[in-house]
């Protein structure tokens, strides 16, 4: 659990948003959450300090939600909607939801991360996720975290794990050797990191060969993964004489018992012995640097996965700060889903179908209607924002941004538009928009790219045109998009919250000013 995160101290629940105030949330939240896995977990208890109760989606939930309730639920454990019913919601009113992506480019360990040592070196398998692995990654401190799937006795839980130290870097070439110094790089092979030293083999010759890819059996799992990475994951996990157990996995009966042990501030503290194995593990490299401050005056932020744990966080944090507010007949929701950046098509991403059943179950749980008339009707009155960052103007290259389409830092929200439907915004949603910011005192900017130049897309699409409902692709500028390392300005979070809570505040007044016909 993100322990530093949760002793931030809280941002205001009055109606007023202090922006400045969610500055050093946000980089706490940025540094101590590097994967998607532990960003999930970390809004998970910021929801349940605010009275939010988990739904699971394998129970039935007729007799779990009421009006005025507060819920979440995850899927996965990497993909997130948390929703707020109104006291006054009626069979057939909208929801005001706020969705966008919590995944971030990154790479990720190979099924079989274990490769022969070379010249010495322990190297680590990994592949890219998304555009992961690019010339930004060269020479970076990389730590890694994720999932880890432990059986414990009979039971498998999921445990998250964070080696923030710098495990990892991809070392560059040198000018000096010419040529070979100068790319293009192969992904497979000239960018694989290394995690140590083994020079037990220096005067041998192994003939080039590799140990078996072969999965399968119980306790198994561990001999497929660099050795010292299994004790530094087990460690950080309290489990104990990991490399006897490995030992024991490599044995005919294919079994070991590891001790447990739990740790706190003052002591370790052992704990009865229990079957203990490292099932499986979804692990990720990250750039170890913390999220910081920069500028003369403070003015920027510089952390890594900006895209787009930025706009998630100020989604989360505008539900909760507008969830105080009971006068309501919409369902105030936001969506956070997983490999937006791989194209949203598995379970837990944008294309599936959990917001459709989500928003499905809430409303037959809340009116007993289960026809598709009253669905219909409530995606035809509800409206989404589509939040995912976009770019802001980079001063050495004003001729890539077209005129009057370059966002800037610490301003506003951006409205982001696109003629060939990679985004959602058209007249209507950036007019209703506009009057939620008029209301809050917010500032609207627009983003559109050269004719010359490739838009990028966003969950928004995708989810409109599944459900029919309203929508505006608008979010949050950063410089050095898909870069490990990138910028947004300081003041950007609370800017966002504060028009993302102006959203849930007062979309439903806003939008009777609008006909049916639109």
């Amino acid at each position: 659990m993100d322990t530093h995160s949760r002793n931030e101290p809280l941002p205001s629940r009055t109606r007023e948003v202090d922006v400045a105030a969610h500055t050093r949330p946000f980089i706490s939240f940025m540094t101590n959450n590097p994967t998607v896995f532990h960003a999930v977990d970390h809004f998970s208890s910021r929801l349940e300090s605010y009275g939010f109760k988990c739904l699971s989606e394998r129970s039935l939930w007729t007799d779990e939600l009421h009006r005025g309730g507060k819920y979440y639920v995850q899927r996965n454990g990497s993909s997130l909607i948390a929703f707020v019913v109104g006291d006054k919601y009626q069979a057939g009113n909208g929801a005001a939801i706020v969705a966008g992506h919590i995944d971030a480019i990154t790479a990720k360990l190979k099924p079989i991360s274990k490769l022969r040592t070379k010249a010495g070196y322990v190297q680590l398998g990994v592949a890219p996720y998304a555009g992961g692995l690019n010339s930004t990654w060269w020479d970076r401190d990389l730590g890694v975290g994720g999932r880890v799937l432990v059986k414990e006795g009979k039971k498998i839980v999921t445990k998250l794990v964070k080696l923030d130290w710098p495990i990892a870097r991809i070392p560059t070439l040198a000018p000096h050797f010419g040529v070979a110094s100068q790319g293009p790089f192969n992904r497979e092979t000239q960018m694989v990191p290394i995690v140590g030293l083994d020079n037990s083999n220096f005067n041998a010759d192994d003939g080039g060969q590799s140990e078996p890819s072969v999965l399968g059996g119980e306790g198994s799992f561990a001999a497929t993964q660099p050795l010292r990475l299994v004790k530094a994951i087990a460690g950080e996990l309290g489990i104990r004489d990991c490399e006897h157990a490995l030992q024991g996995c490599r044995d005919a009966e294919w079994t070991c018992r590891w001790e447990l042990f739990r740790r706190n501030a003052h002591s370790a503290i052992l704990v009865p012995t229990l079957d203990s194995t490292i099932v499986n593990w979804e692990l990720e490299l990250f750039d170890t640097q913390p999220a910081q401050l920069g500028g003369l005056d403070k003015e920027f932020i510089f952390a890594g996965r900006i895209d787009d744990k930025l706009c998630s966080y100020s989604a989360l944090e505008a539900l909760l700060a507008s969830s105080s507010s009971t006068a309501s007949g919409i369902i105030k929701v936001v969506g956070l889903f997983d490999d937006e950046e791989i194209g949203s098509l598995l379970r837990q991403g944008a294309r599936g179908n959990f917001l459709t059943t989500v928003l499905e179950r809430t409303v037959e749980s809340l009116t007993n209607d289960k026809g598709a008339n009253i669905l219909a009707q409530t995606y035809a009155n509800s409206f989404l924002v589509s939040a995912d960052v976009t770019h802001a103007v980079n001063p050495n290259f004003l001729n890539a941004y077209l005129q009057n389409h370059a966002p800037r830092l610490n301003v506003g929200l951006c409205v982001a538009a696109d003629p060939n439907g990679h985004m959602t915004t058209d007249a209507i949603s950036t007019a209703l928009l506009q009057r939620v910011a008029d209301k809050v005192d917010a500032t609207l900017q627009v983003f559109q790219i050269r004719n010359d130049s490739r838009s990028g897309g966003t969950v928004g699409p995708m989810l409109s045109s599944k459900t029919g409902i309203r929508a505006i692709d608008a979010g949050l500028a950063q410089l050095s998009m898909h870069s490990i390392r990138a910028t947004t300005g300081s003041l950007d979070p609370g800017l966002g919250v504060k028009i993302f809570k102006g959203f849930f505040d007062h979309f439903e007044e806003v939008d009777k000013e609008f006909t049916e016909e639109s």
